[in-house]
């Protein structure tokens, strides 16, 4: 199916399209998991730097649960546990928690349960919510349809990580149908594209569907250049092999060799070798080598292979730009709509559940266009100028943008809704597996490359301020002030949670006196920077003067005087309000202005002695900035009125919750100045309570 329009129609119609759409999806996602051959196969990863493939059965539903709370479209869970050890994904960041003991996967039956729940909670929504038209990325309506993306782009990733299984563990499935065609590989050539000003981007009022990273605009005069007519197929990439392209360094780059090394690799991951021949790896089964199918390779074989042609040819080849692509595009005569798409590439299952000749599907003479297999770029994923990111879900986009993640262009025969768009915008590390492959281009247009990554994203940046910047007014930094009260009344060091750490400061703070520090985080693009400090020694970030004008800062490890105690310092993403059960036996636990951010403190106060040890010690701090926004008002724990007309004070609320379980050692205001510019400040008091665990 594709995707929903977001205007156009009645309500009514429109709750009918969205409610077919879910179903669709859900029924899908749930098919491809019937690939595995028995329950046994749930518990096994395809590979070591993923979870099992329970974890990924159970993480579309939880996605869409933990939206909906984070939205506060909903207000109870279905169940916690499951919301919280499937709730974050791997994509090899510092912050992914792989550590097996922190698990214990439910039974397949209890998470099919879940996922029928979730359908019933889910289907009643769609039909009851109050929505407009058209819909818009603040609606409640949004907040569906990007669990429902969500659980398309889990379709095709699955889809990948099954293929990636051992034979034995998989078994067919008739409606995922093998292109049963192949015949000698096709002789590539060069079309010539004209060049000329490329924008890129769509705005708020486009009719579908799109991710944050998709939205704002950019513009790039491109070149003329040539591009392949077919993507590489498997009977191109075979020379490379013959010819021990994957033994002979010249052709890969550092991280190419760093590839290497792990993998030891000698062709492409989903050939198979049997004697002196080559079989391929199908999702189902194991097949004669279809010569003229496109190659699956990562990012890194790509490019590996370009080097080898160009030293061969003496020209220079090179993987495809986003902006070259976007005049491909062009060339092609494709529009926006995928209903023009549907019968002539292969996408979105309509033809096979596997890529098909690279000579099938031709786009005004360029084969594979869209389609048979994304195409690896050379460029980076970034922000648009305007980029935002999305509240309820800010960790799509802006972990990626690292310099690390190179476009995919293109879609394949799995992908389905957003991911056709001629829009949509995904990224994956060079060395990820996908259903990728790639076509060169000769050209003389240069990439844009970046030494230093500069947070620019203006929360961020403001927060980067405050925490590692200058202090204004004669006021302490606030990170290190909370680190030195909590190490006034914390006696025992062993191990402390830096609850809502922001960008990390105040982790790095505590780790000066306790033996180990996790910084944890609702927001990764907060834990990000903490993070980045850590692997990479820095921290770079714009600090606003007025208007447009910024200044770019810098600030080391060394700067700091933390390169000596930054192995004792981890950093997580979590919701305070349903924490996994790895969260534990801590000797402080401190939370942050966090209180009042809460979509439920109350929960949090009834739950965080468990995880602190005897004599531990829960510090707060918060200005009590009690709003609807962040808290539904139900909720607040002060800054109103009783039914009574007595006010209520945060304060005594805090106590007497607090009271059955802890001592009420401390309290104190304690100041904080915030820059938004060069002359305007922000000049808060925060009140710090501590408490000792009975």
């Amino acid at each position: 199916m594709y995707p929903v329009t977001l205007d156009g129609q009645s309500i009514a119609k429109k709750r009918e399209e969205i409610r077919a759409y879910f179903h669709n999806t859900f029924d899908l996602f749930e098919k491809v998991f019937e690939l595995l051959k028995d329950e046994s196969v749930f518990y096994k990863k395809s590979e070591p730097t993923r979870h099992p493939m329970i974890f990924y059965f159970g993480h579309t539903a939880t996605f869409f649960v933990n939206k909906l709370i984070n939205m506060k479209i909903i207000n109870e869970r279905i169940n916690p546990e499951f919301e919280s050890i499937f709730a974050v994904g791997v994509d090899e960041m510092s912050w992914d928690d792989m550590q097996e003991g922190h698990y214990k996967w439910p039974e397949v039956s209890e998470v099919r349960a879940y996922r029928n729940a979730v359908r019933t909670l889910v289907d009643e929504l769609i039909i009851h919510l109050d929505f407009t038209l058209p819909i818009r990325d603040d609606s409640s309506m949004w907040i569906i349809l990007m669990s429902i993306e969500h659980e398309r782009i889990h379709i095709e990733t699955s889809l990948v990580l099954h293929r990636q299984m051992p034979i034995e563990f998989i078994k067919e499935v008739p409606e995922f149908n093998l292109c049963k065609h192949s015949s000698d590989a096709p002789q590539n050539e060069m079309i010539a594209i004209s060049g000329g000003e490329v924008t890129l981007g769509k705005d708020k009022t486009h009719n579908l569907y799109g991710w944050d990273n998709e939205y704002g605009d950019y513009s790039e005069v491109v070149e003329d250049y040539q591009v392949s007519k077919y993507l590489v197929s498997n009977g191109e990439f075979m020379e490379f092999v013959n010819e021990s392209g994957y033994e002979r360094e010249e052709f890969w780059d550092e991280e190419g060799l760093e590839f290497l090394k792990k993998s030891q690799v000698k062709y492409p991951h989903f050939w198979v070798k049997e004697e002196t021949t080559f079989k391929y790896r199908a999702l189902s089964k194991i097949i004669d080598m279809p010569l003229d199918w496109p190659v699956d390779v990562n990012a890194l074989e790509a490019e590996a292979f370009c080097r080898y042609k160009s030293r061969k040819e003496s020209r220079h080849y090179t993987l495809p730009s986003e902006a070259e692509y976007e005049l491909v595009y062009q060339h092609s005569n494709l529009k926006d709509v995928p209903e023009l798409h549907e019968s002539r590439a292969n996408i979105n299952f309509y033809h096979y559940a596997s890529s098909c000749p690279v000579d099938e599907f031709s786009f005004n003479g360029i084969y594979d266009v869209i389609g048979n297999v994304w195409q690896w770029s050379r460029t980076p994923i970034r922000g648009f100028k305007g980029f935002e990111a999305h509240e309820a879900y800010d960790d799509f986009s802006i972990p990626t943008f690292d310099e690390k993640h190179a476009l995919i262009l293109g879609s394949s025969w799995a992908s389905s809704g957003n991911l056709i768009m001629k829009h949509s915008r995904y990224a994956f590390r060079k060395h990820f597996f996908q259903n990728a492959g790639f076509r060169y281009v000769i050209t003389t247009n240069t990439q844009h490359k970046s030494e230093d990554i500069y947070e620019t994203d203006e929360l961020i940046s403001q927060y980067c301020e405050f925490q590692y910047g200058d202090t204004h007014f004669g006021v302490e930094n606030f990170a290190v002030s909370c680190a030195k009260i909590a190490d006034k009344y914390a006696h025992n060091k062993t191990k402390a949670l830096d609850l809502g750490c922001a960008t990390g400061r105040a982790s790095y703070e505590l780790a000066k006196t306790f033996d180990e520090v996790e910084g944890l985080d609702f927001s990764v693009r907060f834990v990000s920077v903490g993070s980045k400090l850590k692997e990479e020694g820095y921290i770079a970030f714009s600090s606003k003067e007025e208007g447009e004008l910024t200044v770019n800062k810098k600030v080391s490890l060394q700067d700091l005087g933390y390169e000596k105690l930054a192995h004792k310092v981890s950093f997580w993403q979590g919701d305070a309000c349903n924490l996994k059960p790895n969260f534990n036996s801590y000797d402080l636990i401190m939370a942050t202005n966090l209180i009042d951010r809460l979509y439920n403190p109350r929960l949090f106060l009834d739950t965080v002695d468990a995880r602190l040890n005897d004599d531990g010690i829960l510090m707060l701090t918060s200005p009590y900035t009690w709003q609807e926004s962040s808290t539904k008002k139900e909720f607040w724990l002060g800054g109103y009125k009783d039914g009574n007309g007595n006010e209520v004070k945060t304060i005594e609320c805090l106590k007497s919750i607090l009271d059955a379980k802890f001592d009420l050692l401390h309290v104190e205001d304690l100041e904080f100045v915030i820059k938004e510019t060069a002359r305007k400040y922000q000049h808060t008091i925060s009140q710090v309570s501590v408490w000792k665990k009975r």
